[in-house]
C-alpha cells in the first residue's frame, strides 16, 4: 500500500506528539517533514527523527506532502490552513478551527471547493469512553460537564472557553439533536488577559439544559460529564476512560436500578484521531469531526465568550 506523505507544522507541546504518532505509523505514513520557527526545537528533534526533513517555513514542504497536521497557535490557523487547502493538501487542524466564524466558514468552503479533507482536532470525540457510551445516549434532558486543568502560559493567547470548554461543547452538540436558543455565561480573568474560569448554561429548543464549567487555574486535572435522560443516568470520566450507566428497571423487577459498566479498551485518543485522519485520507471519506462540526462548536464558544463581558 502506498504510504501517505505527511508533515507536522508546529513541534511544540502537542505537535511533538503528532510527530511521534505519525512516525510510529510506518505501515501507512511517511513523516516527510517537520516545520517550526524555533531553531532550538529543530535541532532537538533532528536527533530523534534523523530521516525527516526540517524547515522553518511551511511553504518549502507543500509540494512534497499529501497531508498536514497543523499544530500552531490558534491565531495562525487561518492563514496557514488557507495556503495548505489552496494547494489541495488534506489537513487536520488542531482545535479550535480558527478564532473567528468568518475564517472558519472560509476554510470549510475552500476545502469543499478544492475537494480536500478538513478534519479538526476535537480529540475527545476519539476518546474510547465517548465511543463506548454513544449508543446509551438517546435524548438527554440535562448534561453537566466539568473540565479543570492547571495554568499553562503557552496557551494564554486564547481563553479557557476555546482552550478547554470547546471539547465539551463539541461532545454535547454531537449528543443533543436540537438547536440552542439561549446561552448564559459568567467568568473571570485570573492568570491571563483572557477568561481563565467560566460557567455557562446552554438551553436547547427540545428542553435539554447543559451546564458547563471550565477552569485552567485548578491544582488538579478533572474531566467529567454527567448525562441525565428518561430512565437513565450516565457518568463519564474522560481522563480515566471509564463510564457508569445507571438504568431504571421495570417496576416488577427486584432491583430498581441496574448499573452497567461498559468494557472499554483504554487507548491514546490522539493516536486514534490521527489514525482516523489517515484512514479518511486513504479511503477519501468524510471525517468524524468535520469543519462544519468545528464551526458549530466555535459558534457556541464565541457566544459564550460574548456573554462574559469581562
Amino acid at each position: 500500500m502506498k504510504k501517505i506523505k505527511v508533515a507536522v507544522i508546529g513541534i511544540g507541546n502537542l505537535g511533538q506528539h503528532h510527530a511521534r504518532i505519525y512516525y510510529s505509523m510506518k505501515n501507512l505514513v511517511e513523516l516527510v517533514a517537520i516545520v517550526d520557527i524555533d531553531q532550538t526545537k529543530i535541532e532537538k528533534y533532528k536527533k530523534i527523527y534523523p530521516d525527516v526533513e526540517f524547515h522553518t517555513d511551511y511553504r518549502n514542504i507543500i509540494d512534497k506532502i499529501e497531508a498536514v497536521s497543523l499544530v500552531v497557535p490558534t491565531r495562525l490557523h487561518y492563514s496557514i490552513a488557507k495556503d495548505i487547502i489552496l494547494a489541495k493538501k488534506h489537513i487536520l487542524i488542531e482545535k479550535p478551527i480558527t478564532t473567528t466564524l468568518a475564517e472558519a466558514e472560509e476554510l470549510v468552503f475552500l476545502a469543499e471547493q478544492k475537494n480536500v479533507i478538513l478534519q479538526v482536532g476535537h480529540v475527545e470525540r476519539f476518546n474510547p469512553v465517548v465511543q463506548a457510551i454513544k449508543d446509551y445516549v438517546y435524548e438527554p434532558k440535562f448534561i453537566e460537564s466539568i473540565r479543570l486543568s492547571n495554568f499553562d502560559p503557552r496557551v494564554a493567547d486564547i481563553g479557557v472557553v476555546l482552550d478547554l470548554m470547546i471539547h465539551d461543547i463539541d461532545i454535547i452538540l454531537s449528543f443533543v439533536k436540537s438547536k440552542i436558543y439561549s446561552v448564559e455565561a459568567h467568568g473571570a480573568k485570573v492568570f491571563s488577559n483572557n477568561e481563565d474560569i467560566v460557567k455557562a448554561r446552554l438551553r436547547f429548543e427540545n428542553g435539554c439544559i447543559c451546564d458547563l464549567t471550565a477552569s485552567r487555574i485548578s491544582l488538579n486535572k478533572y474531566r467529567k460529564m454527567h448525562i441525565f435522560q428518561q430512565d437513565s443516568y450516565i457518568s463519564v470520566d474522560f481522563m480515566r476512560q471509564n463510564a457508569k450507566i445507571y438504568k431504571k428497571l421495570p417496576a416488577h423487577a427486584e432491583q430498581k436500578v441496574e448499573l452497567i459498566r461498559p468494557k472499554i479498551k483504554k487507548e491514546e485518543p490522539l493516536k486514534l484521531e490521527l489514525q482516523s485522519f489517515i484512514n479518511t485520507v486513504i479511503e477519501n471519506k468524510k471525517p468524524l469531526v468535520t469543519g462544519h462540526h468545528a464551526k458549530q462548536a466555535l459558534s457556541v464558544a464565541i457566544e459564550i465568550i460574548n456573554q462574559l463581558k469581562i
